[in-house]
């Protein structure tokens, strides 16, 4: 049986960053938004950002979008996971905002 292990490096890059916050939207749910500013794009990704917005609800994330490295940018929306097509921060934010908003509309959440 073979196991495969997967490692990242990034060696001599100095990331920026730019914003960290988590929102608190009830007892039982929260946002958590990280941004950096990385000095060339991650592989996969076409732009100088590295980003996590994560929304938990009853402590499971419901609502992802990130930039791994290789894989590239991409959502989470409860058990699906689809490509995102970056385009500014501010767009970013906005879209993660509005599938917080379709989430709790369809799960009852508020």
């Amino acid at each position: 049986m073979t196991t495969l292990v997967r490692v990242g490096i990034i060696s001599n890059m100095k990331a920026s960053l730019i914003a960290r916050t988590r929102i608190v939207y009830s007892t039982h749910a929260f946002a958590e938004l990280v941004l950096w500013r990385v000095p060339s794009p991650l592989a996969g990704s076409a732009h100088e950002f590295k980003y996590r917005l994560a929304y938990v609800v009853d402590s499971v994330c419901v609502v992802r979008y990130d930039n791994e490295v290789g894989k590239g940018d991409h959502r989470h929306f409860g058990a699906s996971e689809t490509s995102y097509k970056f385009s500014t921060s501010e767009r970013l934010v906005a879209d993660f905002q509005k599938d917080i908003k379709r989430w709790n509309d369809e799960n009852s959440h508020s």
